[in-house]
């Protein structure tokens, strides 16, 4: 296995979003753990977009086994953690485990992945502030008053995190989440670590969250590793 990644949702998750997650993190050969507020078969819900509605609609969906109650969870077990979208969010942002749990993956500088309405928890976290993101379009006041910067693109990184809009950015979204993961469909590779700073050869080595950045040879500077990284000439500055 590759890694571990730990799925966050509950009752009233999305189940699409649930069910992708689970099969194309396994499928790139990823272990993966359902983590809810306790360890039972969840309810899910499926939030699809019909004609004539100014919002999306609310269908009972799958069903998923949950792994790992979050009290339970170790964030250092993880390689990432994933929340999910769908009406979860709403009620698990009041959940102070899970809150703790997903700023120690912030903390150790691991990933941390959300999708749709999984920004809220994120939001509530205080992980937003100062970071570009994206997510369900009508969330979009959340963010900007937590202080982040709301991008229209299907899928957004900034450093550590990536989130995307709905499961129909799907395509975008794992396009980013295996890219940073490392995986054979990604290019991304880990080079090197300092301190608490992860490089990576993708845009930016040092995880600038411009997208685009006219790079510069990264020379060795302060005890840095010099190994061919290249950031930007906004980290440089």
């Amino acid at each position: 296995m590759r890694g571990k990644i730990l799925i966050v949702t509950g009752d009233a998750g999305e189940s699409y979003e649930a069910l992708y997650a689970i099969h194309r993190l396994r499928e790139a050969g990823y272990e993966v753990a359902v983590g809810a507020p306790s360890k039972r078969r969840l309810h899910l819900v499926a939030h699809d977009f019909e004609p004539g509605w100014d919002t999306y609609i609310e269908r009972q969906g799958y069903g998923v086994e949950a792994d790992v109650a979050f009290g339970a969870a170790v964030a250092e077990d993880y390689t990432a953690v994933l929340v999910l979208g769908g009406r979860a969010p709403e009620y698990l942002r009041h959940d102070a485990g899970l809150i703790t749990l997903v700023q120690q993956f912030s903390n150790l500088n691991r990933w941390v992945f959300a999708i749709c309405h999984g920004i809220q928890v994120l939001i509530a976290a205080g992980l937003v502030k100062g970071r570009r993101v994206t997510c369900y379009e009508h969330v979009r006041n959340e963010v900007e008053l937590a202080g982040g910067v709301y991008c229209t693109d299907q899928a957004v990184q900034d450093g550590m995190f990536v989130t995307a809009q709905t499961w129909q950015s799907h395509p975008e979204f794992y396009r980013e989440v295996l890219r940073c993961l490392g995986s054979p469909e990604g290019q991304t590779k880990v080079i090197a670590s300092a301190g608490r700073r992860t490089f990576h050869r993708e845009t930016c080595d040092w995880g600038q969250s411009i997208s685009r950045h006219d790079l510069v040879e990264w020379e060795n500077r302060e005890g840095a590793i010099a190994d061919g990284s290249l950031p930007c000439k906004t980290c440089l500055a």
